[in-house]
């Protein structure tokens, strides 16, 4: 048995001989010249082995070499040169030589800027910006943007701010001022002068995409999303009335006071007659959010609504957005006003009914009291006469026609209508507004089905429709003997094959102001998912091409003077046929002749 040691003995001393060598002897071998190093250059093994002779306790020597092992890890870091995640250094301006650095990676085939502006991640649309590779939108270029960690993460390295078109390069941080760069600029917000304005009417330019594809600046198609289409034909009638169009081409709306409306739709506008796109249709998505957003989801791009209700209440919004008066007034307050509103009087005498004791019958006659008032209207509405009740012989439905005259004799002051107890006349008053809105009331709803009026509207020619027999003569502004002729330039027509409603389909019941300032009902069939909408369209540019080239060579024609747009899809359309088709909304532009505004004080306006 083993004696105990004593506690003043030396350890080396009591080790038995069969014990392993002294780790000291690991120690002296790294001692030069018999000196041992300083104790905070041993090894780690080293000062846990002193530790343990001088009997310290284990857990402070386990402690301090994890804090050694902390503070190596730091110097490891701070030695290293090239770190695993480090931020990049911010540049105010790219390397000298390296200006167009990432511009190689843009992929402009993919790019599409007419989508609602949302951070992909955050959902936000404040300072968002596109990145220019894959045309993902991503909020602010910071160090903690979703901008920066997507251009570290994926790669992408050239990005756009959509509110200011600057471009630039991140992580680095700098702004991109490349002329290659101006036809992305162009396309994120395209812009007109006054002298280009004026030639679109005038001089035909041809476009063409990037996939080379040749189309007409104006006459592009618009994406359908679902059913959209009631939209999409309103946008096209109103980006082709002469003033508004203008109006949107050219004014620069101020981006914090301007409604979102009136900007979505500018935005919208300038990118329909864009002769730079990189390809040849737009996507009214952004617009249809803000007036989804507007109207309480009464217009979506997911159900289908009637282009009359629409147009209403478009207009009526637009004006307002654009700074129109509430109240009702005689001068026009906004260009909406300027271009579509009119004012007619309204005649009403109430009918009375007596009882013939002599013939057994009741009599109806109408008081003497005559009301009338003076309204203003933005919408005509023109009545179809009841279809045929029964077929011919041989069994194949009669499809009536009636001119367009004859349903404006609605409007002349002598022909009657009831309403509501009362005989009603119309006339329209002096002046007529530059361009006039027809709504053909197709569609009708009683308690127990839905019906479409099949009718087709004739008229001889979409020019030199004289409106002088429909308006109380005035003197003053218009002489009596002079003519007041319009020309027709846009047509929304329904397509029969598509959306004839089967019997007892709902639909939703017209709201619209017509010439009344009553309710039309339009609604029937035009909220079925079978309706398909299209718009005729007369390019002036095109008639005055062909117009000059049959001056100098008899016979020559240079394209269509007529398209027909349904979403998408773009094809011809001829003059001669234009009233074979069921048009449901006509836009007429009051031509200027020459020498009537020495006549008449109106006449020039």
């Amino acid at each position: 048995m083993m004696s105990k040691r004593q506690a003043e003995l030396p350890l080396e001393e009591d080790v038995p001989m069969g014990s392993p060598v002294s780790k000291k002897a690991r120690v002296e071998d790294e001692v030069q010249q018999g000196e041992l190093a300083a104790p905070s250059q041993w090894p780690r093994e080293q000062k846990f082995e002193q530790d343990e002779r001088q009997g310290n306790d284990i857990l402070a020597a386990a402690d301090l070499e994890a804090e050694e092992l902390g503070e190596g890890a730091q110097d490891d870091d701070a030695d290293d040169d090239r770190p695993v995640i480090a931020a990049p250094k911010r540049q105010s301006a790219p390397m000298e030589g390296y200006s167009d650095l990432y511009l190689d990676t843009i992929h402009r085939q993919i790019l599409d800027f007419d989508f609602e502006k949302q951070c992909s991640v955050s959902l936000t649309n404040i300072n968002i910006y596109a990145c220019l590779v894959c045309g993902k939108y991503f909020q602010g270029r910071g160090p903690k943007s979703h901008a920066y960690y997507h251009a570290l993460e994926v790669g992408h390295h050239v990005f756009i701010n959509m509110g200011t078109k600057k471009v630039y390069v991140l992580p680095e941080g700098y702004e991109v001022k490349n002329k290659s760069l101006d036809d992305i600029k162009y396309v994120v917000d395209p812009y007109y002068t006054k002298n280009e304005v004026s030639k679109l009417d005038k001089e035909v330019h041809d476009a063409f995409d990037l996939a080379g594809n040749r189309y007409r600046p104006g006459f592009v198609g618009m994406n359908n999303i679902k059913a959209n289409d009631y939209l999409n034909v309103v946008v096209q009638l109103l980006a082709h009335v002469f003033p508004i169009r203008n109006y949107f081409l050219l004014h620069e709306f101020p981006t914090p006071g301007t409604p979102q409306l009136a900007l979505r739709f500018s935005t919208l506008v300038r990118k329909l007659w864009n002769p730079k796109a990189f390809r040849s249709h737009v996507s009214p998505h952004e617009l249809l959010q803000e007036i989804a957003l507007r109207s309480s989801k009464r217009f979506t791009l997911t159900q289908q609504s009637d282009p009359v209700e629409f147009l209403s209440w478009f207009l009526n919004n637009l004006h307002l957005s654009l700074g129109g008066s509430k109240k009702p007034s005689k001068t026009p307050t906004s260009v909406v006003q300027a271009a579509f509103q009119g004012h007619l009087k309204i005649e009403s005498q109430a009918i009375t009914a007596h009882s013939d004791t002599q013939n057994a019958r009741l009599v109806f006659t109408e008081s003497g009291t005559t009301n009338s008032q003076i309204t203003p209207y933005l919408i005509l509405t023109l009545d179809l006469p009841p279809t045929p009740l029964f077929q011919s012989a041989n069994r194949e439905s009669i499809i009536p026609q009636v001119p367009l005259t004859t349903l404006l004799n609605k409007y002349n002051g002598l022909v009657a209508s009831e309403k509501l107890a009362h005989r009603v006349r119309h006339r329209l008053l002096h002046p007529l507004p530059p361009y006039l809105l027809f709504h053909i009331k197709r569609f009708s709803k009683n308690r127990f089905v839905s019906e479409r009026n099949p009718t087709i509207v004739t008229f001889p020619s979409p020019r030199s429709l004289d409106m002088s027999p429909y308006v109380e003569p005035n003197p003053d502004i218009w002489p009596p003997s002079e003519p007041i002729l319009y020309d027709l330039v846009a047509n929304i027509i329904l397509d029969p094959t598509v959306a004839a409603p089967a019997a007892g389909e709902d639909a939703a019941a017209d709201k619209g102001v017509n010439a009344a300032g009553g309710s039309s009902s339009s609604g029937a069939g035009a909220g079925s998912e079978k309706v398909a909408w299209h718009v005729q369209l007369h390019d002036k540019a095109m008639s005055s091409e062909n117009n000059r080239l049959q001056s100098q060579h008899a016979g020559e024609q240079r394209g269509p003077e007529w398209l027909e747009i349904q979403d998408l899809f773009v094809k011809r359309a001829e003059s001669e046929t234009l009233f074979t088709r069921e048009g449901y909304l006509m836009v007429w532009e009051r031509r200027k002749t020459p020498g009537t505004a020495k006549k008449g004080k109106g006449a020039a306006k």
